[in-house]
């Protein structure tokens, strides 16, 4: 039997299995495409908050990644928690070499606000990591973050992708679920434009929301979808993950990320 499609997250273990590695892992089962993983650190994580990280060496993440693409191959690459400008530049370095897409998720904070990128590591994802991203994927408070832009309504969702883009990826999904009414995404390359919306579902668990929609887009297209069809698939997959999103222990729980798998002819079944 031939392999599936093969997707390498390059990002942080989550232990309570809601976000991170977990759920890249997860996503990509579900979506059917074959997952692999570099580890850039570990947290001790549950529905509560982030109770402790610790960054992996840097000659830990190269070796992972190169076992991994140079044996097996990838045909697409995404990244999530990468902790320190060390660790922002290696991996940068290291998907610039890369013949795949790649999808850039800027994480600088958990869902509980919990801190997961030092801020001496901003301008190297600014300057390194965003130049070879195919498509970057930050939220409201990341465009804030890396940008000075802060996003208050629909309308300003351009100004935020217009800055992110200056930076250098191919693509931005500026995703506005932080702001009220539904949930309303922009996609553009500088040129087309692409809104995407979606419900907004009265469920609390989200937690991972962010790391799965990324690795839904970079599933999708290893899959050999462009980058719009690949983000409105992926967009439709997570809106019903959080619609699925079940409670655990006494915080907030994650998305479902098997929900496609139980109801056929849904996204990614």
């Amino acid at each position: 039997m031939s392999a599936p499609p093969r997707v390498l997250t390059v990002a942080g273990s989550d232990s309570g299995g809601g976000a991170g590695i977990q759920a890249d892992l997860k996503t990509m089962l579900a979506l059917g495409v074959h997952g692999m993983s570099v580890v850039t650190a570990v947290t001790a994580q549950n529905s509560l908050g982030v109770q402790g990280a610790w960054e992996l060496p840097a000659a830990a993440v190269r070796a992972q990644y190169r076992s991994v693409v140079d044996d097996i191959g990838v045909q697409a690459v995404k990244t999530g928690m990468l902790a320190s400008a060390e660790l922002v530049e290696t991996v940068a370095e290291l998907i610039a070499g890369t013949d795949a897409p790649a999808v850039v998720d800027p994480v600088g904070v958990s869902k509980h606000g919990d801190p997961l990128l030092a801020a001496s590591a901003l301008d190297s994802v600014r300057t390194k990591l965003l130049p070879v991203a195919t498509i970057a994927t930050p939220n409201l408070d990341e465009v804030a973050q890396l940008t000075g832009v802060h996003v208050e309504s629909e309308e300003q969702l351009r100004e935020a992708a217009a800055a992110v883009l200056s930076f250098g990826p191919r693509w931005v999904l500026v995703k506005g679920g932080h702001l009220p009414g539904d949930a309303v995404d922009l996609l553009t390359d500088g040129t087309a434009e692409h809104w995407l919306r979606a419900p907004r579902h009265d469920n609390r668990h989200t937690h991972g929301t962010g790391c799965t929609l990324a690795s839904a887009i970079a599933a999708r297209l290893a899959k050999g979808q462009t980058v719009p069809e690949a983000v409105a698939a992926a967009k439709e997959y997570v809106t019903g993950a959080i619609a699925a999103g079940f409670a655990l222990g006494g915080g907030i729980g994650p998305v479902d990320h098997g929900w496609a798998l139980t109801r056929p002819g849904t996204p990614g079944a």
